[in-house]
């Protein structure tokens, strides 16, 4: 079979160009005009290709790498041999991803599976609803009445935009979505599968059956946001669910009704967070934790993956364990497990 690249490799850059994009300082002032046309890692790379070095663990693939060039910190430059070009920057890794963008500009958010613009034959678009031009909507895509589409969207096959949704500019909604009863911002990014605004997990529980609670809130979705896909985001019970601005949520995230979420939080993998619970700004929690519902963890905290959070945690600290709890704490508790192990299978032996 042959190979099929999925990104082919545009025209290329400078690195002139790209230093002057990325805030970099170009080491070699003589290939300011040499092109690069890919990107690839340090220990693959080839003549060519643009790489970087941010982690020390990857440094041993400096000396060798076959990159044309690369962005590594000023104190790491020398470790690159003469045939690669280093692009001094303070933070490699970030001025590389905005290299990156600008090399593969159509990976960055979901794009038409036609490659057009404009309504595809196919697609059901309401008599109601209304679309600025320069929106993009994909065969088998639902946009209900009333709903409200910002230019440079994009809305991919089977996708369903409910009633009286709006979405702002420059965002995409993968193939599969289905997006209701939410207030959407611009550069938004909704990968294929996500669920928003569904009814949330809301019940009268008693001996007689659990009666259900009807969900009347919206989902508000600030600018900036990335969902992952098959990720679920419940519209409030009664007031709203919030993702605030900049936050970037993985895959297979679980966002119960009433949740607020601030601005610039990253929720990885597998998280769920239970109903009416408050994440404050900057938050970080790792892949499959739960956090329990009606708690306020405060601007800062980063929980580590696979941590049960069962109470309020005040703003800054990290926090490990099921339960949660402080991280020096559960290392502390571990390296004293150890110990009590290790004396015990000294008196077994």
């Amino acid at each position: 079979m042959s190979s099929l690249d999925f990104f082919p490799a545009g025209p290329g850059f400078t690195l002139a160009q790209l230093a002057e994009a990325t805030g970099a300082r170009l080491g070699d002032a003589a290939s300011a005009e040499t092109i690069v046309l890919r990107v690839a890692p340090l220990e693959a790379a080839a003549s060519g290709d643009l790489s970087f070095l941010d982690n020390t663990a990857y440094a041993k693939f400096a000396g060798s790498t076959g990159a044309t060039a690369c962005y590594i910190s000023e104190r790491q430059a020398a470790l690159l041999p003469s045939s690669c070009v280093a692009l001094v920057s303070n933070e490699p890794y970030r001025a590389f991803a905005k290299a990156a963008a600008l090399l593969f500009p159509t990976s960055a958010k979901p794009q038409s599976i036609f490659g057009m613009t404009g309504i595809a034959p196919g697609a059901f678009v309401h008599s109601e609803a209304r679309l600025e031009s320069g929106v993009t909507v994909d065969p088998g895509a639902v946009i209900g009445p009333g709903a409200e589409i910002g230019r440079g969207t994009v809305i991919c096959a089977q996708a369903v935009i409910g009633p009286g949704v709006r979405i702002g500019r420059d965002g995409a909604v993968g193939a599969g979505a289905t997006v209701t009863h939410a207030l959407v911002g611009n550069r938004v990014i909704i990968h294929p599968g996500v669920r928003i605004g569904q009814d949330g997990f809301g019940f009268a529980m008693g001996a007689r059956g659990h009666l259900k609670v009807p969900q009347v809130g919206r989902v508000i979705i600030q600018d900036d946001v990335e969902i992952g896909a098959n990720t679920t985001i419940d519209r409030g019970a009664n007031r709203d669910t919030v993702i605030g601005e900049g936050t970037k949520i993985d895959n297979l995230v679980q966002i119960g009704h009433n949740v607020q979420i601030g601005r610039h939080c990253v929720l990885v993998g597998q998280v769920g967070i239970s109903g009416s619970t408050v994440l404050e700004d900057y938050v970080v929690i790792g892949g499959q934790s739960g956090v329990a519902g009606h708690l306020r963890i405060g601007m800062g905290v980063q929980i580590g993956a696979k941590s049960g959070v069962m109470g309020d945690l005040p703003p800054g600290g990290k926090y490990l364990g099921a339960p949660a709890k402080p991280a020096r704490t559960f290392f502390r508790e571990v390296a004293a497990l150890a110990k009590l192990a290790q004396k015990d299978d000294q008196r077994g032996n």
